[in-house]
């Protein structure tokens, strides 16, 4: 039996009994249908259905907010080692199920094994490295003055609201999902509509690894239903959210009148920039990997390319040959590269910029096709010929699509990178130290890499600028956003109080 088969069989064993009860919502421990009824969870692979899904509405989500509320006392007073170890088996956990988690968000989104496989596991390392920050997320400082001992601690925020996409949903989930119960808050949940089996796997997983009920609660549904019922209901204390920047903007009004604090990860349009000294084959393998990895449905993706018009004929030439031997096809092959599109609305935009480039006078060097008529397969897609005023340019496509820009001095490359309203990474490729200090100083970007793809280390901030989001998680950044600073002042014998009305 090949491997492929072999996975197709296995998913089917995962996804048995999902088929036969559909994916309930979860709340305070128990399995619940939705208020709403019911929507169907599709697969973009050949479109069949998955299962059922419970759609939540207001109630689903005042229930669930009621159990965090209620649960969030219990949680945030357990003594730290003991939060430390649950987390700490959810991470084991997890990785015990990475095989089922892998599988099941390949199905759901399209992704392909050979990067989900590696994101599950990413899934427990962030359970795993945040729980080792627990015994000292509560840390304060102390900041001694002439006449009081001040000193500062943080508590968790209390009860927060999380809203992930549908792109790598599983490891996101837990990106922002495991600062949240380390820092003491308890935890709603709304994964997105179109993914979500992983965040059923996900409650599962931390319930029987120990969580305590009502921690972790999870509500599927809509954005204009379920999901503006959590970014506006009271007993949430803040909304973390992965997404479109201009839903962002929505949610951030949405909770205005509860004062909610919001952490905005949101979309880029992220330039790579590679000048005629640096190493062209790794330039070359990075910005394929940036663009054409994951679909090309991630929000760091270098979707602009950058190259100086001294090499551009030579790594464009290189850059065609290779995203044409770039394998499409079934997710779970592990020799597949890039699967399909995640349904068919994103299907239809993603294609929908082939005409564009046309109509704004650049080339289709590469790609610009669909793949069969059986799920939502595109080839991936190079433009050339092409300037950063042409919405190819100014655009998140979100998908397999790199548009290819060239440059002659420095700072034209400067100012055509900056010139976006996105922020969130920038790629740099050069030899010359000189100029990378220089050029990252100047780069509107959140994170920048050096001579380096996306490596992501977890104790260092993650987040943009301008349009592409608000805050930063990691490391003690996460914290900083789940937790409430309180300042004491204990006067010594030195202070001295003015009296009135001696």
């Amino acid at each position: 039996m090949s491997v492929l088969n072999a996975n197709i069989e296995k998913l089917a064993g995962y996804l048995a009994r999902f088929k036969e009860t559909g994916i309930l919502n979860r709340i305070n421990g128990e399995d619940c249908a939705g208020a709403g009824g019911v929507f169907q969870s599709t697969t973009p692979v050949d479109k069949s259905v998955i299962c059922d899904v419970a759609r939540g509405t207001e109630a689903d989500v005042d229930a669930a907010a009621k159990a965090a509320a209620d649960a969030f006392p219990a949680w945030r007073d357990m003594p730290a080692a003991q939060r430390k170890k649950i987390l700490l088996n959810v991470a084991d956990a997890i990785e015990a199920r990475a095989e089922e988690i892998a599988l099941c968000e390949c199905w759901d989104t399209g992704q392909t094994m050979r990067f989900m496989s590696k994101a599950a596991l990413r899934g427990a390392e962030n359970f795993r490295f945040f729980a080792n920050q627990v015994t000292d997320a509560r840390n304060g400082q102390n900041l001694p003055s002439p006449t009081l001992m001040n000193v500062t601690t943080r508590k968790p925020i209390g009860p927060v609201g999380v809203i992930t996409p549908w792109n790598t949903p599983f490891m996101l989930s837990t990106w922002k999902i495991a600062p949240a119960l380390a820092a003491g808050c308890t935890v709603v949940h709304k994964p997105a509509e179109d993914s979500p089996l992983s965040a059923r796997l996900l409650v599962e997983i931390a319930e029987e690894a120990g969580l305590p009920k009502g921690v972790l609660n999870t509500v599927n549904g809509y954005g204009h239903d379920a999901g503006k019922r959590l970014t506006e209901h009271p007993a949430i204390k803040a909304i973390a959210f992965v997404g479109e920047s201009r839903t962002g903007s929505i949610i951030t009004k949405q909770g205005a009148d509860t004062l909610k604090r919001m952490h905005l990860e949101l979309g880029g349009k992220n330039p790579v920039v590679v000048f005629d000294d640096a190493d062209l084959d790794r330039a070359l393998d990075a910005v394929i990997f940036m663009i054409y990895s994951i679909n090309g449905e991630r929000c760091t993706s270098s979707s602009r390319l950058f190259i100086q018009d001294t090499i551009r004929e030579e790594f464009e030439a290189k850059l065609v040959e290779r995203v044409n031997n770039i394998k499409v096809g079934h997710p779970l092959d592990p020799a597949t590269e890039i699967g399909p599109i995640v349904t068919q609305e994103h299907f239809n935009k993603v294609t929908s910029y082939f005409d564009i480039a046309k109509e704004d006078g650049a080339t289709i060097a590469a790609g610009g096709v669909t793949v069969g008529d059986e799920g939502y397969f595109v080839r991936p897609t190079l433009f050339t010929g092409a300037n950063n005023d042409m919405r190819i340019a100014r655009e998140e496509i979100f998908g397999p699509v790199l548009t290819s820009i060239p440059f002659s001095t420095e700072e034209e490359a400067l100012e055509m990178a900056n010139d976006t309203q996105y922020g969130l990474a920038g790629y740099v490729w050069t030899n010359d130290l000189t100029r990378a200090l220089r050029f990252t100083d100047q780069l509107e970007a959140g994170m920048i890499w050096v001579n380096a793809e996306n490596v992501r280390h977890l104790p260092a901030p993650f987040g943009g600028v301008k349009s592409s989001g608000i805050g930063r998680d990691g490391g003690d950044w996460s914290f900083e956003f789940y937790m409430e600073q309180k300042h004491i002042g204990f006067a010594t014998g030195q202070h001295k109080i003015m009296r009135l009305g001696a």
